[in-house]
């Protein structure tokens, strides 16, 4: 199959890669625009996996009020460089977590900063919603309600507000392999008026 600068367009507008990117992409295809884009995503993984040891020291700080002035947010955005930090993919990025905060309220940016005394409240919760059921049936089910709950107040593992079938980890991925360089949420507050 011919491929044309409409497809090469069409490709990097739907995936942020540069245009030789995605015209390397569809002649590997031989013009399939699914294979094309497996092959995009492939390349974005392999960028997000070299990028993970990188130190991100610039960036910068987002806000958002919202309306009416009864929520506003704080987001620190870090990148590589203040070349990217300036790039309007990373701003528009900044702007989208902030909207998150606001949105869905989390209350810790990883797994890792939940505390174990946390967790193993939600487990006993499970535990004694559940008497009776055999271990490995609560196993199961504590592992479920957890994921639930990680859900609900992780920021990485909360379903991004504008596309809910993607997490904020893998926004967070989408936009480093975008942009080709590490970035990471660092930290976040969220006030609200009275709270």
């Amino acid at each position: 199959m011919a491929i044309d600068a409409k497809m090469i367009k069409d490709l990097r507008e739907e995936t942020g890669f540069g245009v030789m990117d995605c015209k390397r992409a569809l002649e590997e295809a031989k013009g399939d625009l699914n294979k094309a884009r497996a092959l995009l995503k492939q390349r974005g993984d392999e960028i997000v996996a070299t990028k993970s040891g990188r130190v991100a020291r610039e960036g910068i700080i987002a806000s958002y009020v919202h309306t009416g002035g009864k929520i506003g947010v704080l987001v620190e955005i870090n990148c590589e460089t203040d070349f990217v930090a300036r790039n309007e993919i990373f701003q528009a990025f900044a702007r989208d977590i902030c909207l998150q905060v606001t949105a869905s309220n989390p209350t810790y940016l990883s797994r890792t900063e939940v505390p174990a005394a946390v967790i193993e409240e939600q487990k006993q919760m499970v535990a004694t919603l559940s008497e009776g059921k055999p271990a490995a049936i609560l196993e199961k089910i504590q592992a479920g309600k957890l994921e639930e709950f990680f859900k609900s107040c992780v920021l990485l593992d909360q379903p991004f507000v504008k596309e809910p079938e993607l997490s904020i980890q893998a926004y967070l991925d989408q936009t480093l392999a975008r942009l080709g360089e590490k970035i990471a949420i660092r930290r976040f507050i969220r006030w609200e008026l009275g709270g």
